[in-house]
């Protein structure tokens, strides 16, 4: 009888466990304050690559650390300011309108810290197969 009520604690523990490996990296996010929404993604014609477009919106007084990916990174800001740290460079504000390249697995990292939204359109020119994002410590 004991076995048994050890399997059903157990189990309800697996459960509850993963109830909570599900909802946290949701919660996470949430709190960031920024949302990527994926746009297109396709093969370019040059072998092993693809291109990846997508929009980050950026709440106000919000930061996305640092990070790099594995090929290079063309930024079009599209409303608000958002202020940009490349490594090897000296922090630049860019406003609507202007633009940002950023080369191959150089750490870089946005934020905005305005009291306005702020957001960016995205393209990526990446290897093929390989994460778009490498968050750095």
């Amino acid at each position: 009888m004991e076995t048994k009520k050890q399997k059903t604690w157990v189990i309800i523990a697996i459960i509850i466990l993963g109830i909570i490996a599900f909802l946290i990296p949701n919660q996470i996010a949430a709190q960031t304050g920024i949302k990527r929404t994926d746009l297109q993604k396709h093969n370019l014609s040059i072998p092993g690559r693809e291109t990846v477009q997508a929009k980050i919106d950026f709440d106000v007084h919000t930061a996305f650390g640092k990070h790099s990916h594995p090929g290079e990174e063309i930024i079009y800001v599209l409303e608000g300011s958002l202020e940009y740290e490349v490594e090897g460079q000296a922090p630049i504000t860019l406003k609507a309108g202007e633009v940002l390249f950023i080369p191959a697995g150089v750490i870089h990292s946005a934020k905005n810290n305005t009291n306005l939204k702020a957001s960016e359109l995205a393209t990526y020119i990446v290897e093929k197969g390989k994460p778009v994002l490498v968050m750095k410590k």
